[in-house]
């Protein structure tokens, strides 16, 4: 089992190094992300959290608000979306990547949108 999860940490950090030299000039990846985290159907982000200066149509507060995110590493946002009980084991956020809900171009994507927060 550890030996997994090392592999998939391991393959997650070789994607993310895509996505740091991409999410910069990326527009595309961005909006991507974007996307994803304001669809109701994909990630719906938006059920629980508000980002600081994007304006989102009725945002949840269960969770909360992003800011300075564009500070954090990407690999950090990547194993929160992934996996966030690995830091915080009572968290109310849903394992996107671990269930299988978001493939890892999807969370990738959502990196890159997240990177884009003040």
């Amino acid at each position: 089992m550890q030996r997994i999860k090392l592999l998939l940490t391991a393959t997650a950090m070789a994607g993310l190094l895509s996505v740091g030299a991409s999410a910069g000039g990326n527009a595309d990846l961005v909006k991507q992300g974007e996307k994803i985290f304001n669809t109701k159907k994909i990630g719906n982000c938006l059920a629980c959290h508000a980002v600081n200066g994007k304006k989102i149509n009725n945002p949840g507060s269960l969770g909360p608000k992003l800011q300075g995110l564009s500070a954090w590493p990407e690999q950090a946002l990547y194993d929160k979306i992934y996996d966030p009980y690995t830091t915080n084991p009572i968290s109310a956020m849903p394992p996107f990547g671990k269930n299988g809900v978001l493939s890892d171009e999807q969370i990738k994507a959502v990196v890159a949108y997240l990177k884009t927060v003040k």
